[in-house]
C-alpha cells in the first residue's frame, strides 16, 4: 500500500524540480556566477556568513541548502517563525559538538527578520568563533529589520525576482519532466509569467495546475485567466515595498513623467494601498515640488482628496489619477521648499534676536518711551506703497531665502521681487 507522496511523481512539481546543484539555479547569476560574490567564495573554498535578501520564490532556501552541500557543511534549517531561544541553544550546542570533531555547520534561518534584537544578538558569538556559518533569509530590508552588530558580521546579498528568461527555463524543465507541452499559446505563456510576478514557486504551482487539466483547446491569455488565479502583488503596505513605490511615484512626478507616475500609483492601488495615503503624499508633492510655479496645484490636490473621500473606491480613484496627470504636467519648483529650509536653518543659528524696534507695537506709554514703534513707516502712506524699511533683526545682514525659478507663475513672482529690490536699493 502506497501513501501520499511516496512515489516521486506524487510529490509537488516545485519539489520535484528543485535544483540539485547550484548551476541549476535560475535567475541569480549575478551572485552564483564565477565573478559573483558566492561564486568567488566557492572558488576560494571558503564560505562566510551571509544574508540572502529577496522576494518570495526566488531560491533563497534552495541556494542555502546547495551551499551546504557544495562546502560539505552540515545543513541545519531553522524558521524564525516557529523557533525561540531554546531551539537556538540546541542548535548551537549541536554545532559545537560537530566543530569539535571537524564538521562545520551551515545554520539556515528562514525569515530571520522575525527574530527580535536580543535574539539576533545571540548569534554573534557563534558566528564570530566559526561555530556556525549563518545564512539568513529575509524578504524585508535588512537595514531596517536586522541590528547593526549582526549586519557588520555578515554580507548582504540581494536576490532578484525571476525574470522572463528564468521563467522560460522553468517552463522548459517542467515540460521535460511532465513529458508534454503545456496547453498554452504564445500569449497564454506570457500571461502565465505575468501572473507569477517573479515568484518561481508560485509559477511552478500554476504549471502543475495546468498539467492536471483534462484535454482541451490551447489556452490564450483570456482562457488562462479563467482556469487559474492571478498571484496577489508582492506589496507590504507597512514595509519596504510601500516606501519603494511611493518613492517611485514621487520621483516620476518630479521628473514630469506622467505615464510612469500613473503606473506606480496603479501598482500601489492594485497592491491594496490606502488611497488616502496616496492623496496625502500627492498633496505634499504639490507644495514641495511645484509650489508657486503653479499655485493651483495644491488646490487640485485638496480637491482630488475631497472627491475621493466623498466617492470612495473605485470611483474616487479617478480623481487621484486626474491629479497625477495635473501634477506630472505642471511646471516644477522647489524654491518655496528650499526657502523654508534655509529660513529654519537661519532661525536656529541666530537664536533669540529680537525684531528691530521700529516694527514693534507700543501699546503702553512705557514702551513708547523705550522707542517701541519709533520711526516705523506705514507702507500704504508711501506713494508707491513700499517703504523699503529693514525687517530683519538689528545686527543681522539681510538674507535671501526665496529664489524663484524661471518657470510657471514663479517667473511673475520673480519680477515682483526684482521690482521691490530696486525700490529698496533706491530708498537705501
Amino acid at each position: 500500500m502506497t501513501t501520499l507522496f511516496e512515489r516521486p511523481e506524487d510529490r509537488p512539481l516545485a519539489d520535484r524540480l528543485r535544483p540539485a546543484s547550484l548551476d541549476q539555479v535560475v535567475g541569480q547569476d549575478h551572485l552564483l556566477g564565477a565573478d559573483g560574490p558566492l561564486g568567488r567564495m566557492l572558488g576560494a573554498g571558503r564560505l562566510t556568513s551571509i544574508i540572502l535578501w529577496g522576494p518570495p520564490g526566488c531560491g533563497k532556501t534552495t541556494i542555502a541548502r546547495l551551499l551546504a552541500e557544495r562546502t560539505n557543511l552540515h545543513f541545519e534549517p531553522l524558521s524564525a517563525v516557529f523557533s525561540g531561544v531554546a531551539d537556538l541553544r540546541k542548535v548551537f550546542e549541536a554545532a559545537k559538538g560537530r566543530k569539535a570533531v571537524g564538521q562545520g555547520t551551515l545554520l539556515f534561518v528562514d525569515e530571520i527578520h522575525r527574530f527580535n534584537r536580543a535574539q539576533q544578538d545571540g548569534f554573534l558569538p557563534f558566528v564570530e568563533d566559526g561555530t556556525v556559518v549563518l545564512v539568513g533569509a529575509t524578504t524585508e530590508n535588512p537595514s531596517f529589520e536586522l541590528n547593526g552588530a549582526l549586519l557588520s558580521r555578515t554580507q548582504v546579498l540581494v536576490l532578484k525576482r525571476l525574470d522572463e528568461a528564468a521563467l522560460d527555463a522553468l517552463i522548459d524543465r517542467a515540460e521535460a519532466l511532465l513529458g508534454h507541452a503545456l496547453p498554452l499559446d504564445k500569449d497564454g505563456r506570457a500571461a502565465l509569467q505575468a501572473m507569477a510576478d517573479g515568484d518561481g514557486r508560485y509559477f511552478l504551482n500554476l504549471i502543475e495546475a495546468l498539467s492536471t487539466l483534462p484535454p482541451g483547446p490551447v489556452l490564450d491569455a483570456g482562457g488562462l485567466a479563467q482556469v487559474v488565479q492571478k498571484r496577489a502583488p508582492a506589496y507590504d503596505k507597512d514595509r519596504e515595498g510601500h516606501y519603494n513605490l511611493i518613492s517611485a511615484l514621487h520621483k516620476s512626478l518630479r521628473g514630469s513623467d506622467t505615464d510612469a507616475a500613473l503606473y506606480w500609483m496603479a501598482r500601489m492601488l492594485d497592491g491594496g494601498e490606502d488611497p488616502l495615503f496616496i492623496a496625502r503624499r500627492l498633496t505634499r508633492f504639490a507644495v514641495e515640488d511645484i509650489g508657486l510655479a503653479d499655485p493651483g496645484a495644491v488646490q487640485q490636490a485638496l480637491a482630488a482628496w475631497d472627491v475621493y473621500e466623498r466617492l470612495g473606491s473605485p470611483e474616487g480613484e479617478l480623481a487621484l489619477a486626474q491629479l497625477v496627470i495635473y501634477l506630472g504636467t505642471a511646471p516644477k519648483s522647489n524654491a518655496a521648499y528650499m526657502a523654508f529650509k534655509a529660513a529654519m536653518r537661519s532661525a536656529k543659528q541666530t537664536g533669540s534676536l529680537t525684531p528691530p524696534m521700529h516694527i514693534l507695537n507700543a501699546p503702553t506709554k512705557m514702551m513708547k518711551d523705550l522707542g517701541y514703534g519709533q520711526g516705523y513707516q506705514y507702507d500704504h502712506d508711501q506713494a508707491d506703497g513700499f517703504s523699503g524699511q529693514n525687517y530683519f533683526p538689528d545686527g543681522m545682514e539681510r538674507q535671501q531665502f526665496y529664489r524663484p525659478v524661471e518657470r510657471g507663475f514663479e517667473r511673475e513672482v520673480g519680477k515682483r521681487l526684482e521690482y521691490w529690490a530696486r525700490l529698496r536699493a533706491k530708498k537705501g
